[in-house]
């Protein structure tokens, strides 16, 4: 039975083919490019809100109002906005409730939500007079 032969120039060529390679995946994965985050908006009504078709016609509305700023924040990081809707859809003075750390970013969601008012009314099965609704403008 005949061994294969690898000659020392081959299994140099394999090992910096190897390495080029590794080091090629390194420099791709912490490249600007790939490593900036995307942005993302989460919509959470308050818990006996039940009815999906109505928010996810919120959400998607709130979303084409987005205008995203420039500059993203810090990766990891989400602005809040509560919003209380009155029974007609009526927008009440949203709240900023938590601040990603660029300000941009924070009046980007807070207009956001501002602009995509007055929203459909609330459906007649909803038993309350307003509805708060928390949107997660995030950045991941």
């Amino acid at each position: 039975m005949r061994r294969p032969r690898f000659s020392l120039a081959r299994m140099l060529f394999a090992f910096a083919a190897l390495t080029l390679g590794i080091a090629a995946v390194a420099t791709l994965a912490t490249s600007p490019a790939l490593a900036q985050g995307k942005p993302d908006l989460k919509t959470y009504p308050s818990s006996d809100f039940t009815d999906t078709a109505f928010m996810q016609k919120v959400h998607e509305k709130v979303g084409r109002a987005w205008k995203r700023p420039a500059e993203a924040p810090k990766q990891g990081s989400k602005a809040v906005v509560i919003a209380t809707y009155l029974r007609d859809g009526s927008l009440l003075e949203p709240k900023l409730h938590f601040q990603s750390g660029s300000a941009a970013w924070d009046k980007s969601a807070l207009e956001a939500v501002k602009s995509a008012a007055p929203i459909d009314p609330l459906p007649k099965s909803y038993p309350r007079t307003s509805l708060e609704i928390h949107f997660h403008f995030e950045y991941n």
